[in-house]
């Protein structure tokens, strides 16, 4: 799908979706639950239903109506109904699914596309090797064989907290407790967290012993309940920033006292000059004159594309450090936005793990961008058509749909024009 976008004023008020974080944690912990559980607040994008269809082949019933869903859940994985899991390219389904489905101790192929399988798994490829258990990464699979027992793991910090969530969703199920060391420096933490504060809340006890070890007891199970997912802060950075860039807006739907880690895009736009309140369930942004900053991802990597976008319309210059895991993305989400960008004349430059952006307040636009078969991508390149004097087309916008579907929707109820061509 090309994404015709076209420069315009925004105003107006919007609900952020439901995070996809917290959904494919809840939708999991349910499904591990024997019982039944209510999940309020859903949204079907192609991530969300890829764990819905992971859990079912585990022998979970789900229930999908328009914005919740009811799950029948089955205690701890016996046995999988397909020897084949398709995890399409969400790196959270495959990730979080390695460990769980090792339960079953049944041999398990998972299949994707796009670079999902190019996405390094070395961590569980070393940890199911020392437990004498079969894992085998080639040709666009995984094939493990063999159930994961508990014990002492000990995991690098700077790699994708991902690895360390899935061991936290399989491990209380284990005969044995278990401790996750995470050696420093331990980024992406609070996702870490929001996987713990979800399995609390599905009656799973895990806590840090220290500021870098994690306590895991075995033999639990986990407990149905209801569990309505917040407002998903990545989300909200597109449009907070669209506000600050555009024109004033209110966004809510979202919890203030969120654990998310991208609730830090706030004080990122602090940070930069960015005027703001906080409304019932969620700020009012004003336009604002956006300054240049250092930003710091090691917490938020998923912020990248669009701080990349606010960088390049601030007012003098922007340093970006700690990107290094963009570019084990969807795509190389560095080189993405330096490429993209460029087109517009903005001056980017990159090294491994920094981005640098002299902004200037206009662009004329009238370029092509590619989204380069990535969500974030495209979303960030739309928000930056809004602000160039000419409209700019996006191909392969329909890398929406992975993470929200109605975003162009949603750009449009704002007073953005977009014109959409298959």
């Amino acid at each position: 799908m090309i994404a015709k976008v076209f420069p315009g004023k925004c105003s107006g008020k919007l609900t952020i979706p439901p995070s996809k974080s917290m959904a494919h944690r809840s939708i999991i912990c349910a499904a591990l639950a024997k019982g039944v559980s209510r999940i309020d607040n859903i949204a079907y994008s192609q991530d969300i239903l890829t764990t819905i269809k992971g859990m079912q082949a585990l022998g979970a019933q789900i229930i999908t109506h328009d914005d919740f869903i009811e799950v029948t859940g089955i205690g701890k994985p016996n046995a999988c109904e397909t020897r084949e899991v398709f995890c399409n390219e969400s790196g959270s389904t495959l990730r979080f699914f390695i460990p769980i489905f090792s339960l079953t101790n049944q041999p398990i192929t998972f299949t994707g596309q796009g670079r999902l399988m190019e996405r390094p798994q070395s961590v569980y490829e070393t940890i199911f090797k020392e437990q004498g258990l079969s894992f085998v990464h080639k040709n666009g699979t995984i094939s493990i064989n063999g159930a994961l027992q508990g014990g002492e793991f000990v995991l690098e910090g700077n790699v994708s907290s991902q690895f360390i969530s899935g061991l936290l969703f399989a491990l209380p199920l284990c005969d044995t407790s278990s401790t996750i060391v995470i050696k420093e420096p331990f980024e992406s933490r609070s996702y870490v967290c929001l996987t713990m504060q979800m399995l609390e809340h599905f009656g799973i006890e895990t806590e840090f012993t220290d500021s870098n070890t994690i306590y895991i007891k075995g033999r639990q199970e986990y407990h149905p309940g209801c569990y309505s997912v917040e407002g998903d802060f990545s989300q909200l950075a597109f449009f907070a920033c669209l506000a600050a860039l555009n024109n004033d807006l209110e966004v809510c739907g979202v919890h203030h006292n969120s654990r998310q880690g991208d609730k830090v895009i706030m004080k990122l736009l602090k940070q930069a000059g960015v005027s703001f309140k906080e409304s019932v369930n969620g700020y009012a942004i004003d336009k604002s004159e956006v300054a240049g900053s250092e930003i710091d991802l090691a917490d938020c990597p998923d912020l990248g594309p669009i701080l990349c976008v606010l960088a390049a319309f601030a007012n003098g210059s922007t340093h970006i450090k700690n990107a290094g895991r963009l570019r084990i993305k969807e795509s190389d989400r560095i080189a993405a936005m330096e490429c993209e960008l460029k087109k517009l004349g903005v001056a980017i430059r990159s090294e491994e793990n920094d981005i640098y952006i002299e902004g200037k307040r206009s662009y004329q636009g009238d370029v092509a961008f590619d989204a380069h078969n990535d969500h974030r991508i495209a979303m960030s390149l739309a928000i930056a058509a809004t602000l160039c004097e000419k409209p700019c087309t996006i191909q392969g916008a329909e890398a929406v749909r992975k993470s929200y579907p109605l975003f162009f929707e949603d750009l449009m109820r704002l007073g953005i024009e977009v014109e959409r061509y298959e």
